[in-house]
C-alpha cells in the first residue's frame, strides 16, 4: 500500500466532502489522463512561480497539486472497485433471478390448487402473490416458505417439499443482498462515484486557476504558454475540427450524386 498515498487522500478528504454534490464536477475526460496533465502542469510552472504569484496567483494551489492528484487516484480507485461490484452483481443476479421468479410463480400455482377449497388459506396465497417488483418477488418466496411449512401433508401431493421450501426461503436471502449490492449506486446515492467527482472538482479548481493565470501571463510567450493547456482537448478539438471539415467537403459530393 502507498502510505503517502492513503496520507495525502486523509488529508485532502475534509476538503472533498465540504464540495456539495450539486457541485461535484464529472471529469470530461479519463480521471488517469487529467492526473498526469495535472502532474505535468505542477513541473511545468515551477520556474514560472514568480510571474504567476505578481499576476495574482496563489502559489498554495501550485504546492497542493501533487496532493490533490494523489486524492483523486485514491478516490477514482475506490469508485472502479465500487463499479465493478456492482456490475458482477448485476450479472448474478440476472442470472439467478429468473429460477427465484420461476419457483415462487410454481409455489403460488400449487398452493392455490392445494388450499382451493380453503378461503382462508387462499386468501393469503392471493395477498402474498399480489405486487410486482423484484422485492415483492423475493419477499414472496420468503412468505410462501413460512406458509407452507405449516402445511407440509397437504402440500406433499402435489410434490412440494419441506426441502423445496427452504430453497425458497435461502435463495431470498441470497438474492435479497445481491439485489442490494446491484443496486447500490440507486440505494445509496453513489457516495464512491460522487467521492470520485468531488476529487475531480477540487483538484480542477487548482489546475484552473494555475492554467488561467499561465495563459494571461505568458500570452504573448507561445513557447511557454502552451504548457498550460490541456494536451487531451487540444487533441480532442483538433479531431473534431478535422471532422466537421471532413463532413463539410463531403456535402457537395455527396447532393451532387443524389442529384
Amino acid at each position: 500500500m502507498n502510505n503517502t498515498l492513503i496520507a495525502n487522500f486523509q488529508a485532502e478528504l475534509p476538503a472533498l466532502q465540504a464540495i456539495p454534490a450539486e457541485l461535484a464536477k464529472k471529469p470530461l475526460m479519463p480521471v488517469k489522463q487529467y492526473i498526469f496533465e495535472a502532474e505535468c502542469l505542477y513541473q511545468w510552472c515551477q520556474s514560472d512561480r514568480v510571474a504567476l504569484a505578481a499576476a495574482g496567483l496563489d502559489l498554495s494551489l501550485i504546492d497542493a497539486l501533487l496532493t490533490r492528484c494523489d486524492a483523486l487516484r485514491e478516490a477514482g480507485s475506490r469508485w472502479n472497485i465500487d463499479r465493478f461490484s456492482r456490475e458482477d452483481a448485476q450479472k448474478a443476479w440476472e442470472e439467478q433471478s429468473p429460477a427465484a421468479y420461476a419457483l415462487r410463480d410454481k409455489l403460488v400455482r400449487d398452493m392455490r390448487f392445494v388450499f382451493r377449497k380453503d378461503e382462508a388459506l387462499l386468501a393469503r396465497v392471493v395477498a402474498i402473490a399480489d405486487g410486482n417488483g423484484h422485492v415483492d418477488m423475493l419477499q414472496d418466496l420468503n412468505d410462501l416458505a413460512t406458509l407452507g411449512r405449516g402445511h407440509l401433508a397437504a402440500l406433499a401431493t402435489v410434490g412440494v417439499t419441506e426441502t423445496l421450501l427452504d430453497q425458497a426461503a435461502a435463495m431470498a436471502d441470497e438474492l435479497t443482498t445481491l439485489l442490494a449490492q446491484a443496486a447500490g449506486e440507486r440505494k445509496e446515492g453513489n457516495s464512491a462515484r460522487l467521492l470520485r467527482d468531488q476529487a475531480y472538482t477540487h483538484l480542477k479548481a487548482a489546475v484552473d486557476e494555475i492554467r488561467d493565470h499561465g495563459q494571461y501571463v505568458f500570452w504573448d510567450n507561445p513557447v511557454r504558454r502552451d504548457g498550460y493547456f490541456s494536451d487531451y482537448v487540444r487533441s480532442a478539438n483538433a479531431r473534431n475540427l478535422a471532422k466537421r471539415a471532413a463532413q463539410k467537403d463531403a456535402a457537395p459530393e455527396e447532393m451532387s450524386a443524389g442529384a
